[in-house]
């Protein structure tokens, strides 16, 4: 059942009852310990038929435009659609990606704050009309390359988390609004909406009070010049848990009702990424070296214990430069388990985790508590299901990592139950019986 990013096909393995993730991963490490041990990921595609129904449960008012780039993969691309989700794309593969999957142009954002002339051509040639714009020379450009453009202004928030800066770099200030208004009428261009975004960083949301106030404000402005508003979009940032949807919708809801009533005509909508997929995938790593250092040598973030005890040094066959892209960026979300059985009162060493390529950038984790290891062990990260599925680096000839799907089959009954089946929208799901000791040539439709 082996699947990869590119792959047009893929299988999904149906559990048996009192079959779980953690069976699935046991029968992969065998086999890849048998066969090259290449890292892989397990995705889990009943979580984020979960997640999807914890947004409709909690904030069913927005309407979610999945955030392509966080991972593309055509699996995750082709439930999300199946579910009846937006799609939020930064770039003409992503657009072409989830046109290829029947969503219409209407449920496509093209969201990348510095446009390619091109790929402005691209989306107006395919019918994609609804982007974002935070400046003047952008502005100028969709006038010049596309004529049915729906424009968004994004503006910025007073989120200034040192973690992530994106707000900094892009958002126009309300004081510019108004000048970004006067360019679109004297160019004809439609502004329809909002956009602005609080990164999942910030904790105080408040952030939302103050971007709410300013998006009316914007709303308002608009309707002076003329512009027919109907569209706010609040952005990503959701963590994945329910009790921070849940604060958020507690924050935004009685100012949504305020400032963007229902029957208003005003559509709310929200570009979720990692919200969806984070916690389906889970990546398994083998350790293909290992070197002893000195205990002080790796004090950083782990209490000491004042022995001569040992640290090690462990290189994986897997790193930034692979599915650990995001650690270039921001710190990892996630805290290695070791797979191998050990003992409860088994001696922790401090460790430290590197990926293949000697870089001194990859560095994976920089210190913490294991048992020894030995080359071949292998480590389980969960959580690894947004921004680890880019393009691989070709340094040492690496392998991307195998990707094989599953769904419990009370997952895929609540899909049924909600209507979707693999005719509607999963056109290229292969349905097998069970995930465990399963070839490629075993999987079968489910119209079979």
């Amino acid at each position: 059942m082996k699947g990869f990013i590119d792959d047009a096909n893929y299988s999904v393995g149906l559990l048996d009852e009192g079959t779980n993730l953690g069976d699935v991963i046991d029968n992969y490490v065998y086999e890849h310990t048998l066969t090259g041990k290449n890292a892989f990921f397990v995705g889990d595609l009943g979580k984020i038929v979960k997640k999807h129904s914890q947004w409709q449960n909690v904030v069913a008012q927005i309407k979610p435009f999945y955030t392509v780039k966080c991972n593309s993969a055509p699996a995750v691309l082709e439930i999300l659609a199946a579910l009846g989700t937006g799609f939020a794309c930064s770039s003409k593969n992503e657009m072409a990606l989830v046109q290829e999957l029947g969503v219409s142009p209407e449920n496509i954002i093209y969201t990348s704050p510095c446009k390619q002339v091109s790929q402005i051509k691209y989306a107006a040639k395919v019918g994609i009309n609804i982007m974002t714009c935070d400046n003047e020379i952008e502005l100028k450009k969709i006038a010049r390359n596309h004529p049915n453009a729906k424009v968004l202004l994004h503006i910025a928030t007073e989120d200034d988390i040192g973690g992530e800066d994106s707000n900094m770099k892009f958002g126009t200030t309300l004081k510019n609004c108004r000048h970004l208004l006067e360019c679109a009428k004297e160019l004809d261009v439609q502004i329809i909406g909002v956009k602005f975004h609080v990164s999942s960083a910030c904790k105080e949301y408040q952030v939302y009070v103050h971007a709410l106030s300013d998006a009316r404000c914007v709303f308002d402005m608009a309707g002076e010049f003329g512009f027919t508003m109907n569209m706010l979009d609040i952005g990503g940032g959701f963590t994945g848990t329910e009790i921070q949807l849940e604060e958020v919708n507690h924050v935004i809801s009685p100012l949504l009702d305020v400032y963007f009533p229902e029957g208003s005509g005003i559509q709310i909508i929200s570009e979720p990424g990692s919200y969806y997929v984070s916690s389906a995938f889970t990546l398994a790593v083998n350790i293909i070296a290992k070197k002893v250092v000195e205990n002080d040598k790796l004090s950083s973030g782990v209490e000491k214990n004042g022995s001569n005890e040992p640290a090690f040094v462990y290189y994986m066959n897997d790193g930034v430069y692979g599915s650990f892209a995001s650690k270039l960026s921001e710190d990892l979300n996630t805290i290695p388990e070791v797979h191998k059985k050990h003992k409860e009162d088994e001696p922790l060493f401090t460790s430290s985790l590197w990926g293949p390529s000697c870089d001194e950038l990859d560095q994976i984790v920089e210190s913490c508590l294991l048992p020894e290891l030995n080359v071949g062990d292998w480590l389980i990260f969960d959580n690894m299901g947004a921004d680890s599925f880019h393009e691989p680096s070709a340094f040492n000839d690496f392998q991307r990592p195998a990707i094989y799907y599953m769904m419990s089959f009370s997952d895929w009954y609540e899909m049924q139950d909600a209507g979707i089946t693999s005719d509607a929208m999963m056109k290229n799901f292969f349905f097998a019986p069970s995930c465990i000791q399963l070839s490629q040539e075993d999987s079968f439709s489910t119209e079979a």
